[in-house]
């Protein structure tokens, strides 16, 4: 099952637009900078991880984790939003509840997390 097309930010300059114009919360296995007010229908989300992360396995293995993250809680995020999310070292040594656990605490940080049903 991919990760929809829709779903991803794509082009160097969205990553850019989301990096330099909006709003960076930190924490401790990633840091998450959120761009509001795109005019999308749906919230679109980009990672970076760097070589830092680990070697390519850890690489991955960490963006399919932040992939099932943003997919499992997609639908609590506010639509108009561009997320970009850059994974720190810690992230690659990190279980996934942890991982789970500072997404919700820093979209919460940033005002994009609406309340659940």
């Amino acid at each position: 099952m991919r990760f929809p097309k829709a779903a991803r930010l794509s082009t160097a300059s969205e990553f850019g637009a989301a990096r330099t114009s909006g709003q960076t919360q930190h924490g401790t296995f990633m840091l998450i900078n959120v761009l509001r007010g795109t005019g999308e229908g749906r919230p679109r989300i980009g990672i970076i991880t760097s070589r830092r992360v680990g070697g390519a396995v850890d690489r991955n293995q960490v963006r399919r984790r932040i992939r099932e993250i943003f997919r499992k809680h997609c639908a609590r995020l506010q639509p108009d939003c561009w997320l970009v999310v850059v994974a720190r070292y810690k992230a690659a040594h990190a279980e996934f509840s942890a991982l789970e656990s500072e997404w919700l605490k820093l979209t919460a940080r940033a005002s994009i997390l609406r309340e659940p049903c």
